[in-house]
């Protein structure tokens, strides 16, 4: 147990305090180039305490342990090390000068003056008997007592251990696992394997699809692209009063406190605790972590208007949006990207000469006005104007010049982290004929969409595979400039890529969440029909999927998950699919299209046969899922 007049000499000493501050990266402003955005750790040691309230028992480690932004010799180690479950109760974090979205006003700034002293070691052992770095760290209420430190030092490609106590005690957190990645120019030494997520809607159920690959021990990495949490109070879009799973705080969000009890809320799913301790992720955000469908300037709901502001308790956008960030950067086990200001998520990641992962932030940085539902209309004229972008002109020109250099440098494969669909999809039979496409999609942003394939046309970059989330469903597509360059969709003749689009955690299905299988499969029919190049889509499952990628072949396993209200660690696998390298297309002779043939919805060319065969990754047997 830590004793009190040690804990008193190691925070009454400004100067190796100050280090300790340091330390967590934390304070540090998201935006290398606003270092006014961070917290002012000079304020923060000066205003400590000579003796902290708390001994190491009354101190936890509440929600669990996290790694994250793998490099070929670091790694983000994050933890939350507090004296209660509940989140700060002010709505700011402190700031050095005030500037732009400065956080140090009288209206927000609510000192802390009770810091807390944690420790962190890794290991490349698993009984960390072996540690090969390790470090001394402060947090404090100012971030929500979270703890967010760069473990430097390590090798490419390997495995290790970390964990994390309360200074001078035995208080530990639980034990983690990470992972490195391969030094950009090293050989894969095999293939690596990605778990890929979207949308976990905490009052929909249990995210057991999180759960699943620990149980397998089936992946290296998770990549999720986006909608970790959801803005809505309990009953707007999903009622967890059935599951015992209501959102906290239950209501709309849209306080710094607001969002980080929110993201604490899921945090308590056991699955998502379990990947978040096994593996390294990479993740970026979608709209929810801010609001329904938000661009650049307001959401579907909020707006900068006079009347939005009213309506929505006077919260600006750009505040509400502050705050968002705030929280995300906090909880999240992401680097602090080098950049112009604090809204940039966007970054790549090398994996030896294998791939090389763009993740790219089509919503938050710099959207062009989307379908905000009452403007579907005007969005859809304006669809194809060369002045819209998902991204801004920044993050365009910085993803194109990437997908040259990836190209240029050989690496094998390019895998784009995207939020939403990016093929052209007709989606008539829903939306209508008046506007038939989903235009917050790719589609509603087409010259964008055409520079990026201009892009790829025009400088023979192969082997690119774009990921998706967003939609609830799953698509999988040849990645073809349609009506633009010469297409077969019976062969893939034509294609310069491929794109896998995976369902949701737990948000429901689009077109209902108690749609019949029958229904939903009905759905899928009519959407590989009117489009050419949707090969696969399935609307019915929530779930996930895993890519393995090699030198030369990707696959991808889509997996359904046959029940999301109690939580289990069922799956049935949906269908396969593979990308030969230098093919361009999915490749019509392997994987489901060998035998023509998936468990749910619609295969072009193939069948449906649902066998509810279910996998229990908890206990490795099979069986018949009969809905029980």
């Amino acid at each position: 147990m830590l004793a009190p007049t040690v804990f008193v000499a190691a925070v009454g000493l400004a100067g190796p305090a100050t280090a300790f501050y340091s330390g967590n990266i934390n304070y540090f402003s998201p935006s290398q180039h606003h270092p006014s955005l961070g917290v002012s750790i000079r304020k923060v040691a000066a205003r400590t305490y000579t003796a902290s309230p708390w001994t190491a028992n009354q101190l936890n480690f509440t929600h669990g342990v996290a790694s994250g932004d793998p490099l070929e010799d670091s790694v983000i180690l994050w933890t939350r090390a507090a004296p209660t479950l509940d989140n700060d109760g002010s709505n700011v974090t402190v700031t050095g000068y005030v500037d732009l979205y400065s956080h140090e006003t009288d209206a927000y700034v609510k000192a802390s003056k009770a810091p807390v002293c944690v420790e962190w070691k890794v290991s490349n052992k698993k009984d960390l008997s072996h540690v090969v770095t390790k470090g001394t760290a402060y947090t404090s209420s100012d971030i929500d007592f979270t703890v967010k430190v760069e473990a430097k030092g390590l090798k490419p490609f390997t495995q290790y251990w970390y964990q994390f106590n309360i200074c001078n005690s035995n208080k530990t957190s639980p034990l983690g696992r990470t992972k490195t990645i391969p030094r950009k120019k090293d050989k894969a030494l095999s293939a690596i394997k990605f778990a890929i997520y979207s949308c976990s809607n905490y009052p929909f159920g249990f995210f057991n699809a999180y759960g699943n690959p620990v149980r397998k021990d089936s992946v290296d990495y998770v990549i999720h692209l986006g909608d970790y949490i959801y803005e809505y109070k309990n009953g707007e879009y999903g009622w967890g009063n059935s599951f015992d799973r209501i959102p906290q705080p239950d209501r709309e969000i849209y306080t710094l406190y607001d969002y980080r009890k929110r993201i604490a809320t899921y945090r308590t799913d056991l699955d998502l605790l379990a990947s978040h301790q096994q593996f390294p992720w990479i993740p970026v955000w979608d709209d929810h972590e801010v609001a329904d469908n938000t661009y650049r300037d307001g959401s579907s709901e909020l707006n900068n208007t006079e009347d939005s502001f009213v309506r929505d308790g006077g919260v600006a956008v750009d505040q509400r949006k502050m705050n968002a960030v705030r929280a995300y950067f906090e909880w999240m086990p992401i680097r602090q990207v080098d950049m112009d200001d604090n809204l940039r998520i966007w970054r790549d990641f090398q994996f030896g000469d294998l791939l090389d992962l763009m993740m790219l932030d089509t919503r938050q940085y710099d959207r062009s006005i989307t379908d905000l539902y009452w403007n579907t209309d005007y969005v859809h004229a304006i669809s194809n104007d060369a002045s819209r972008s998902l991204m801004g002109p920044r993050q365009e020109a910085w993803f194109y010049r990437k997908l040259r250099e990836s190209s240029s440098r050989g690496a094998a494969w390019r895998i784009v982290g995207n939020q939403i669909i990016f093929s052209r999809m007709n989606e008539s039979l829903a939306l209508g004929n008046e506007n038939p496409l989903n235009y917050d999609q790719w589609d509603g942003y087409q010259a964008n969409r055409n520079r990026t394939l201009n892009t790829l046309y025009e400088n023979k970059i192969n082997n690119t595979i774009f990921l998706a989330g967003d939609s609830h469903a799953s698509w999988v597509s040849d990645l073809t400039w349609l009506d633009t360059k010469p297409y077969n969709p019976e062969t893939g003749d034509g294609a310069i890529g491929v794109e896998l689009a995976g369902t949701a955690v737990s948000s429901p299905c689009p077109a209902g969440q108690n749609i019949s299988l029958a229904a939903a499969n009905l759905g899928s029919a009519w959407l590989t029909g009117a489009n050419s190049e949707l090969q696969w889509q399935d609307l019915f499952y929530r779930g996930y999927f895993e890519l393995s990628v090699g030198y030369d072949a990707v696959n991808a396993s889509f997996f359904g998950l046959p029940s999301v209200t109690t939580r289990n660690g069922y799956e049935i696998p949906l269908a396969n699919f593979t990308v030969k390298h230098n093919a361009n297309r999915l490749d019509r002779g392997l994987g489901s299209f060998a035998n023509k043939q998936v468990e749910s919805g619609s295969l072009k060319g193939g069948r449906t046969v649902g066998a509810n065969l279910t996998h229990d990754t908890e206990t490795g047997k099979w069986f018949v899922f009969n809905g029980k």
